[in-house]
């Protein structure tokens, strides 16, 4: 497995599509700050659009561009040119898309809207990301797996073809993994884990964190996986991460920590054990210092939701 693809089950993100846009200029979309964890998208899939900055700066979208707010930021999006926008009516289509269409005889602009859902734990990864995640496809043959996404999603969501959910949910799935690779081959403002990531030296490093947690790595150790000297894979790693590799060494293993913990199969000295810990005691201290609860009550916890969870799921699913 790639160290993307690691990183992506380190960190696994919910898919949401629930809203298609049909509107004719001028059109307004002004969005509140979404809760924690969730990072609104939207996909531009067809016509044009201007997202609104800040200090009145604005970015000029086209058909085919992603938009993704990791942090849950407000945000405008609004047609080209200029008018009071339109008064925007709202239906349910049938398979439980809500659409919006605004009349008037301006140019079309259509947009599929959703949210990726981060799980517990993705602060280093939320952290790696800016406030607002452009990704462009046009022109870009490296990136036509997302256009040609886009472009079926956008096919689904208007047909209403019978199995159009199913197709819609499972396809989206895929969307926040694209658009992520997208825009790190298309930016260089990565931070964090995914200025490690980027970084081809350090890869072998990022890489052997991810697939064994459990290993007594050293710095010695993960310098020679990148045949680097122990001082500059130190100072390397540390200008990209923002952290010493022994920091996200931690991070990386309370994590996989996390996510065994709620699967509860296992208890808390295996999983100690295999995320690099002997001592079960050790691991209760290092799990308590970076999640702020022992083993124990963490477990419990995640079982309280994930049963809250299965009963939400089975009521939508009777009603």
């Amino acid at each position: 497995m790639d160290t993307l693809s690691r990183l992506l089950t380190l960190y696994p993100v919910d898919t949401v599509i629930n809203i298609r846009c049909h509107f004719r200029a001028p059109w307004l979309l002004d969005l509140p700050a979404s809760e924690r964890g969730t990072a609104r998208y939207h996909l531009l899939a067809g016509g044009e659009a201007v997202l609104e900055g800040e200090g009145g700066s604005e970015i000029v979208l086209q058909a085919g561009d992603a938009l993704v707010f990791p942090h849950g930021g407000a945000h405008r999006i609004r047609s080209t040119g200029t008018g009071a926008p339109l008064p925007r009516q709202e239906r349910h289509a049938s398979h439980g898309l809500e659409v919006q269409e605004t009349g008037g005889e301006g140019s079309a602009s259509d947009i599929l809207c959703g949210e990726f859902h981060f799980g517990a734990g993705s602060e280093a990864l939320l952290a790696a990301m800016p406030d607002v995640l452009v990704v462009r496809t046009a022109g870009q043959p490296a990136v036509a797996g997302l256009r040609s996404l886009i472009a079926i999603l956008q096919e689904e969501a208007v047909a209403e073809r019978p199995g159009s959910s199913g197709v819609l949910q499972h396809l989206s799935a895929a969307l926040f993994a694209l658009m992520l690779r997208a825009w790190m081959e298309q930016t260089s403002g990565a931070r964090g884990i995914l200025s490690v990531l980027a970084e081809k030296r350090l890869q072998p490093a990022l890489q052997g964190m991810l697939a064994a947690p459990g290993k007594d790595w050293t710095l010695e150790s993960l310098a020679e996986a990148c045949h680097l000297s122990r001082a500059t894979f130190a100072r390397l790693f540390s200008a990209a991460a923002g952290v010493p590799p022994a920091t996200m060494l931690t991070h990386i293993r309370m994590t996989q920590a996390a996510q065994l913990l709620s699967q509860r199969r296992l208890g808390a000295a295996a999983v100690g054990e295999l995320v690099g810990y002997q001592s079960e005691a050790a691991f209760h201290r290092a799990f308590h210092r970076h999640h702020g609860v022992g083993p124990g009550q963490f477990r419990r916890a995640a079982g309280a939701n994930n049963v809250r969870s299965d009963s939400a799921t089975a009521t939508q699913g009777s009603t």
